[in-house]
C-alpha cells in the first residue's frame, strides 16, 4: 500500500477536526501521523494510524528547537519514506514542507488560521513569511480555511503549485446532529480555550450586563482556563452570574442545553470549528466579525455579527436574541444548521483531499 504522512501539532485537532479524513485515507493508504501529544493517539492507534511521537513547541519560534523540529521531519521522512505528505498548522508547514522539498516528495500544506507570527506587524511577521515562501513553495496543494487567509497568502506571495479554498475543517453534520431545543430557559455558552484573544472578557462583561437586566439567563463556559481568568471565573460563578464547566470531551450535552453560542473571538482563526458544530446542533450564533468567525453566521437569520472586541454591541445582540419570541429563536437556530450543513459539510472537504491524492497518482 501507498504511504501517506500526517504531520500535525495536536492528536485532539487531528482526532477532532480530521478524522473522517484520517478514516478515509486508512481504507486505501497506510497512513502514519507524526504528533507532540498524546490525548488522542489511543483513539488513533485503534483505527489503524500508526503514530510517530514528535516533539513540537506549539507557540514562539525558537531557533534551536525549530531546527531540531525540521531535522526530526527529515528523519522522519527517511524512515517511512511516505508516497505524499499531508501538514497543518504553522510549524509543520514551513519545516515539514521544507523536509519534503530537499525529499522531493509531494505534499500538500493547510493553512489553519494565520496565527500571531503573521497576523502581528513586526520583524516576527516578516521572518514568518520568509519562512512561508520556503515551506509552501513546492506544495502541489496549499489548503486555506476563508477568503481574507487567502488573499493575504497571494498578496505576500507565499504560494504553492495551487491555492484551494476549503469550508474551515468542515462538520461532521451526522455527530454534530440537530439537538431538541430547550424549551422555556434563555441560556448561552462560551466554548472556547479561556484566553483574551478568544473574548472572554467580552463575554464577560456581556454576562454581568444581562443578569443585571435578566437574572434568569444562564451564561455558562466550557474549555481550559488560562491562570489570569481563574479568580474571576469562581467570583462570578459563586455569585450566579455564569456557570464555568471547565475542559469537556464532548461538547453537545452543554449545547443540548442552550439557546445561543457566543463567540466573541478576535483569534486568527481558519475557521470556527465551535460555530460550525454549534449551529449544526441547530442553535444560534453571535460572533464577531473576524474572518473565520463572520462567515459562519447569515447575520440577521442564523444569528448575530458584531464588532471585534466591543462589549456594548455584544451585550446588544444577546439584548436582541432575548427579545425574540421562542418561535423565532428556534427558526433562527434551524436556519443555521440548515446553512452550515448545505457549506460546512466535512466530507467536501474529505473529498478534496481524497481527489487531490488521485491527482498526484496515489
Amino acid at each position: 500500500m501507498k504511504k501517506i504522512l500526517i504531520l500535525a501539532n495536536s492528536s485532539s485537532g487531528l482526532y477532532g477536526f480530521r478524522n473522517e479524513l484520517v478514516l478515509n485515507l486508512l481504507k486505501e493508504y497506510e497512513v502514519y501521523a507524526s504528533l507532540p501529544d498524546t490525548t488522542n493517539n489511543e483513539e488513533l492507534e485503534k483505527e489503524g494510524c500508526r503514530i510517530i511521537e514528535t516533539r513540537l513547541n506549539r507557540r514562539g519560534m525558537n531557533p534551536v528547537q525549530d531546527f531540531k523540529l525540521f531535522l526530526s521531519y527529515m528523519k522522519i521522512l527517511s524512515q517511512i519514506r511516505p508516497d505524499a505528505v499531508l501538514s497543518y498548522t504553522i510549524k509543520p508547514n514551513i519545516y515539514g514542507g521544507m523536509a519534503c522539498r530537499l525529499k522531493r516528495i509531494p505534499y500538500m500544506v493547510n493553512i489553519t488560521g494565520l496565527g500571531s507570527a503573521l497576523e502581528n506587524p513586526g520583524m516576527l511577521r516578516k521572518l514568518a513569511k520568509i519562512l512561508y515562501k520556503c515551506g509552501i513553495k513546492k506544495a502541489s496543494a496549499v489548503f486555506l480555511q476563508n477568503e481574507s487567509n487567502l488573499q493575504f497568502f497571494k498578496d505576500n506571495k507565499m504560494t504553492g503549485s495551487e491555492m484551494v479554498l476549503l469550508p474551515g475543517s468542515g462538520v461532521n453534520t451526522e455527530r454534530f446532529s440537530y439537538l431538541p431545543w430547550p424549551e422555556g430557559k434563555t441560556a448561552f455558552i462560551f466554548i472556547s480555550r479561556v484566553m483574551k484573544e478568544k473574548g472572554i472578557e467580552e463575554y464577560l462583561a456581556c454576562a454581568k450586563a444581562i443578569h443585571e437586566e435578566h437574572p434568569e439567563a444562564e451564561f455558562h463556559i466550557l474549555g481550559y482556563c488560562e491562570e489570569a481568568y481563574e479568580d474571576e471565573l469562581k467570583k462570578l460563578d459563586s455569585e450566579g452570574v455564569i456557570s464555568y464547566h471547565g475542559s469537556v470531551k464532548d461538547v453537545r450535552p452543554y449545547i443540548e442545553q442552550v439557546k445561543c453560542i457566543i463567540h466573541p473571538s478576535f483569534y486568527p482563526e481558519g475557521m470556527s470549528n465551535v460555530c460550525l458544530e454549534s449551529a449544526a446542533c441547530g442553535r444560534a450564533v453571535i460572533t464577531t466579525d473576524k474572518a473565520g468567525c463572520l462567515e459562519t453566521v447569515i447575520d440577521g437569520k442564523t444569528g448575530y455579527v458584531v464588532p471585534m472586541k466591543d462589549k456594548e454591541k455584544l451585550t446588544e445582540a444577546v439584548r436582541r436574541f432575548i427579545a425574540l419570541s421562542e418561535d423565532e429563536q428556534r427558526e433562527m437556530g434551524k436556519a443555521g444548521r440548515e446553512y452550515v450543513s448545505e457549506r460546512f459539510d466535512r466530507r467536501i472537504v474529505v473529498d478534496e483531499y481524497m481527489k487531490r491524492l488521485k491527482k498526484l497518482g496515489l
